[in-house]
């Protein structure tokens, strides 16, 4: 795949490397289009181009003009460069709008053998349909805007190789986490990551968007499964895809790129699905995750490498090494972001609070990762289950995920977040707490007030 994009050998040995699909928003794009207007040059593909907004948008109310007269400007510059340069816009009210990682695979724009770019680290979600697939900085997407290439160097690829199948009440977001637990958030510096094996076959296009999704918090600058059957099923029909004796041809040369089974990978791991189980962070890195049962670590479990971060992380998180994550107080859980902000993850988060209720001070809210999401589960029930059981249904946004909107932690809240991130300040607060598990985890602690193994709550779902 890299060699059929591949536009020239550069000197120093990288690859000016064709783009196939450039997706954009609001946040890296402002300065990229100012810097194509001051060297006068066009944008070179727009069809090749498409914009959302997500990570500045408000979840309670998207009247405009937004409150913050920061986010309206960028919303409106935002729209004034893709009507000025031919770009389609997804925008608020449109049916297609949403957290950019979200709408391009539900639109279809997203399909096997494609180079996928855009100005965000968590592009690797895309990698899921067998795309290379990668996050750029703003200064590249002006470089790809202009001429549609990247100077990249190839990378090297270690295959994660995952044996049986995820107990009940795990989910691909464990899977990932115990992934970069074991690995370390730097072992994929310089390689994508292959997800394959038994426990990859059976998961959805959806779980695997979630496992490439996180890829780069383990280091990896892709994440990438091989395109099979489900990946096939979750495209036909789509927007953007294929139809007709088109798509059957495209299926074939899709069946094609799938790795051989003789391939020879830089690196291959292994994992045992069965032995995981749901995954909680207690620090301030996705690495730093244990099982739901496990206790914090104390420094003598630890290589002595790890010892000053994980000291670091006790005292911030307030967490003292030795005590069980169990049981950890919650004040604020949210369930939404690219990782899992689709419609299983919220279908996965609403069993466990069907027929139950918020615990007393918790706030809890639910945020669709894009407008087609929050449709079709509204079609289904999920947003009056969530409701009922004393959830908040907000608009579609990348909400909590990052402070870059009104969703933020105050002070030294505590939060329980199906998001990527669990960095100091991540949620808005230079002093909030986060732990990162799945949605299923996080609507148990929203109905517990505590970190809670999801497990014994299962016994007693009902499926909505």
């Amino acid at each position: 795949m890299w060699d059929l994009h591949r536009v020239a050998d550069l000197p120093g040995g990288s690859t000016q490397l064709f783009v196939g699909l450039h997706l954009i928003h609001e946040v890296t794009s402002p300065q990229a289009f100012a810097a194509l207007q001051d060297k006068g040059l066009p944008v070179r593909c727009p069809e090749r181009t498409v914009a959302t907004v997500d990570h500045i948008v408000p979840t309670t109310s998207q009247k405009r003009p937004f409150a913050d007269p920061l986010a309206e400007e960028m919303l409106s510059t935002l729209e004034r460069n893709c009507a000025n340069y031919g770009i389609v816009l997804c925008g608020l009210g449109s049916g297609r709008q949403g957290i950019v990682h979200v709408i391009a695979p539900e639109l279809g724009l997203t399909q096997p053998g494609m180079t996928v770019a855009c100005g965000d680290s968590h592009t690797s979600t895309h990698g899921a349909f067998g795309a290379i697939a990668f996050g750029i900085g703003t200064s590249q997407v002006r470089d790809v805007l202009a001429s549609q290439s990247l100077a990249m160097n190839k990378l090297k690829v270690r295959r994660i190789w995952v044996d049986g199948q995820l107990g009940s009440g795990v989910h691909a977001k464990d899977l990932i986490l115990h992934v970069i637990r074991s690995l370390g958030v730097k072992a994929g510096v310089g390689y994508a990551y292959e997800f394959a094996g038994p426990a990859i076959d059976v998961l959805s296009m959806e779980e695997r968007m979630t496992l490439c999704n996180m890829a780069i918090e383990g280091g990896a600058r892709c994440g990438y499964v091989n395109p099979d059957g489900v990946t096939f099923d979750y495209l036909q029909g789509r927007f953007h895809s294929p139809i007709g004796e088109a798509w059957h041809r495209a299926v074939a040369w899709w069946s094609s790129l799938a790795s051989d089974p003789n391939a020879v990978f830089d690196d291959e791991v292994m994992f045992d699905a069965a032995r995981i189980a749901p995954m909680v962070t207690w620090g301030i890195t996705p690495g730093q995750g244990i099982a739901v049962d496990e206790s914090v670590p104390t420094a003598a479990s630890l290589e002595p490498s790890e010892r000053p971060i994980a000291e670091e992380a006790c005292r911030y998180m307030d967490l003292e090494p030795g005590m069980a994550i169990e049981g950890v107080p919650v004040d604020v859980c949210f369930i939404g972001s690219c990782t899992n902000g689709r419609l299983s993850d919220l279908k996965a988060a609403a069993a466990i609070a069907q027929g139950r209720h918020v615990a007393q001070g918790i706030k809890a809210f639910v945020v669709p990762g894009s407008e087609q999401v929050a449709r079709a589960a509204e079609a289904e029930g999920l947003d009056g289950v969530f409701r009922k059981a004393g959830f908040e249904w907000r608009e579609p946004g990348c909400s909590m995920c990052l402070a870059m909107n009104p969703d933020r932690l105050e002070g030294r809240q505590i939060s329980a977040s199906s998001s990527n991130r669990n960095f100091k300040g991540r949620q808005g607060s230079s002093r909030g707490r986060t732990l990162l598990m799945s949605p299923a985890m996080v609507a148990a602690a929203a109905i517990t007030g505590q970190v809670t193994d999801v497990r014994k709550l299962i016994s007693n779902v009902v499926t909505p």
